[in-house]
């Protein structure tokens, strides 16, 4: 009887055939005659044998007949996959329903043996991760980390010549590590490599293409409309502007321009050095001052003019600034203040929830389609996309973020329209932050001034490598780390009865990337959320302390990085369970910004605000990771509403009264907010993970 983790044999390799051994040989699946490719099926009994033979495991496969797939095969099986294009979207949508309504595992695993070596490679995979993610029979399953599937799209291409080498030549127990370089895409002379760190770390790509799997923008109705799904769109976006622009700031580099023109030069130029595995296929480059252009290819079915996309964007503004989208029959609806934003991020990002696509458009995935094809905008030289066509690769190129900064403008324009907020809102009778401060997780270490360094971390990329060895080959990979540490503060109750609230806690820089003071109104356009948890406050003092590896927005670097095969090679259930790949969340070990060398200086800020005003009667243990919780804030829960009644970026998603010019004019009304100064030290130094 097969088990749910045996679906994990059908996503290892994805380019070697079903049949061949998985999990470095020790198991197979067992497949029937009939779903071997006309390839294979005139000598499917020598290769039965050949590969059964010497294995620990054998997944029978159940014959479920042969679907109909054909509407799949129209994407070759080699050719690029994007979730950018409405093709391959409705396509997608259509194979992971087929995966969803499988009755059972073995279902499952019969229609998707069947489907694995005639279907397009990435659209395989992600559709049968999506439905593994969302079916309640394998909703447990260890889904592996996408760096297992395709390494191609996080790491340089140089490298793999090296790992098949030592893989090949040399025992597993004598394999040498093979170091991937930390900077290959450009020399210093290009002030944008001083980010390179940022925009192509490998677990900030992880993250944007995980929160992807987990909302989808096209599929079955119940698997993309997620409670506050639209909404969440915006604010994980926001907050990675947030974080680029603070790490700009950290490196003398001021505050991305928006490309709200469409038809402004892009000064940046990016030259990815990236290779497909499935077709030895360079991502394209792009110079420096390229244009977007109409896009017209017929082979992706695309085909939208820069005009149609200034006028969605035009028509977004008129509907932001009358304070109601139209909908298909021609009512209006009004975008409140509870789900204007969720309505009007689904039109924006062109979801399957847009409530009007014809009106509204596209804008969104257009504009990644535009400059993801600004090479070859009409396929005159038959070129596949760039990186900004992938959601797995668009954060290495710096246009993401001048992209999404305009995103991020129009739904900050929406938010824009409501009043600031009340001293009601913002206040919680009684209960008072009296101190508060940071340290490291260290003896006597200095109050208030956190440290990032460099670290060096492994990764087994021998999974990846179709046609590989078996075995590990383990690469050597330099990523920003900081130092751990804990938040530390005093609450005072003073009322007579236990007190609810949430503790929501942030950072912002002082200053820009010139070292000019930030206004209050540009000091919010900035701020970071590094952690929200529910709190019980008994009468009188309250000391509070909380790890930064506690973070509501982060996911372990432990999940985010270890090999997961199935649940036969781990110990036992309880080592399952404590490194089960949610996936989804912030890097921990990007949590806290680089700082400089001399120590750049932030607010710290804490609000305990009042749990009654966003409980949303949903009893959750925000202390347990069973359930993938332990990174809400960016990524919800699974099968739960989303934790926490305030709007996303409460309070700071609202601008403030104009005589709150600072910080400590927003903060000093409220004794239940307290800011305290910070510094962030960045040393220059590569420190190995233990």
């Amino acid at each position: 009887m097969s088990s749910s983790s045996d679906v994990l044999a059908l996503l290892q390799r994805p380019l070697e055939p079903t049949f061949y051994p998985k999990d470095d040989g020790k198991v197979v699946l067992e497949i029937p005659d009939e779903y071997l490719t006309d390839r294979y099926r005139p000598i499917g009994d020598q290769l039965q044998k050949r590969f059964t033979d010497n294995v620990d495991i054998r997944i029978p496969v159940r014959n479920v007949g042969t679907p109909d797939i054909a509407f799949a095969q129209v994407i070759d099986r080699r050719a690029s996959f994007s979730l950018f294009i409405e093709k391959h979207r409705a396509i997608a949508s259509k194979l992971i329903e087929l995966f969803i309504e499988q009755p059972d595992i073995p279902s499952l695993i019969g229609v998707a043996s069947y489907c694995r070596d005639r279907l397009n490679v990435f659209l395989f995979q992600y559709a049968l991760a999506v439905a593994v993610q969302h079916r309640k029979d394998t909703n447990s399953v260890n889904l592996p980390s996408i760096l297992e599937l395709f390494p191609d799209q996080f790491v340089d291409p140089a490298v793999f010549p090296k790992l098949r080498e030592e893989g090949k030549v040399v025992s597993q127990a004598n394999r040498m590590v093979i170091e991937l370089p930390q900077n290959y895409t450009a020399s210093d002379r290009e002030d944008e490599q001083r980010l390179a760190y940022f925009r192509e770390d490998i677990g900030v790509n992880m993250h944007h293409w995980h929160w992807h799997l987990v909302y989808p923008t096209s599929g079955p109705r119940e698997i993309i409309a997620k409670d506050r799904r639209g909404e969440l769109f915006f604010y994980m976006h926001q907050q990675i502007i947030h974080r680029y622009n603070v790490e700009r700031f950290c490196n003398r580099l001021g505050k991305v321009k928006s490309m709200h023109n469409f038809r402004e030069p892009i000064p940046e130029a990016y030259f990815p050095k990236m290779v497909r595995s499935a077709n030895n296929r360079p991502y394209a480059s792009r110079p420096k001052n390229f244009t977007i252009k109409d896009i017209d290819r017929y082979v992706e079915g695309l085909k939208f003019t820069i005009t149609e996309m200034e006028q969605w964007r035009d028509r977004i503004y008129t509907a932001i600034d009358a304070g109601f989208v139209v909908d298909a029959n021609g009512k209006n609806v009004p975008l409140d203040e509870k789900t204007g934003i969720d309505i009007l991020s689904n039109i924006v990002e062109a979801s399957d929830l847009s409530i009007n696509p014809k009106l509204y458009g596209n804008l969104h995935i257009s504009g990644h389609i535009a400059l993801a094809f600004c090479h070859d905008p009409d396929n005159r030289y038959l070129e596949e996309y760039g990186i900004m066509g992938d959601v797995a690769t668009a954060q290495r190129d710096p246009t993401f973020y001048k992209w999404h900064s305009f995103i991020d403008d129009i739904l900050v324009r929406h938010k824009d329209t409501f009043d600031p907020y009340t001293a009601k809102d913002l206040s919680l009778p009684g209960v008072s932050i009296s101190s508060l401060s940071v340290s490291l997780n260290r003896p006597k270490a200095p109050p208030n001034v956190l440290l990032t360094y460099w670290q060096r971390a492994q990764v087994d990329l021998a999974s990846g490598l179709d046609f590989g060895p078996d075995g590990s080959v383990f690469a050597s990979f330099t990523h920003l780390q900081h130092a751990p540490f804990s938040y530390n503060f005093e609450v005072m109750n003073s009322s007579s009865a236990p007190v609810r609230g949430t503790a929501r806690i942030f950072i912002a820089p002082k200053t820009d990337d010139r070292n000019t003071p930030l206004k209050y109104s540009e000091w919010r356009g900035y701020v970071v959320e590094m952690d929200k948890f529910v709190v019980t406050l008994r009468p009188g003092s309250n000391q509070i302390t909380r790890r930064s590896d506690q973070s509501s927005v982060t996911v372990a670097f432990d999940r985010t990085f270890r090999q997961i095969k199935t649940d036969k090679d781990l110990p036992d259930r309880a080592d399952l369970e404590r490194f089960r790949f949610c996936g989804c969340g912030w890097p921990d070990h990007m949590l806290l910004p680089k700082g400089t060398p001399e120590g750049m200086r932030f607010d710290l800020f804490v609000m305990i605000s009042n749990y009654a005003d966003e409980d949303i009667g949903q009893n959750i243990d925000m202390a347990s990771s069973a359930q993938c919780e332990d990174s809400h804030s960016f990524c919800g829960l699974r099968d739960q509403k989303y934790p926490d009644g305030r709007s996303m970026g409460f309070p700071f998603d609202r601008k403030s009264a104009s005589s709150v010019q600072t910080v400590q004019d927003y903060v000093t009304p409220y004794p239940n907010m307290r800011t305290a100064d910070i510094t962030i030290k960045f040393t220059n130094t590569v420190i190995a993970r233990t």
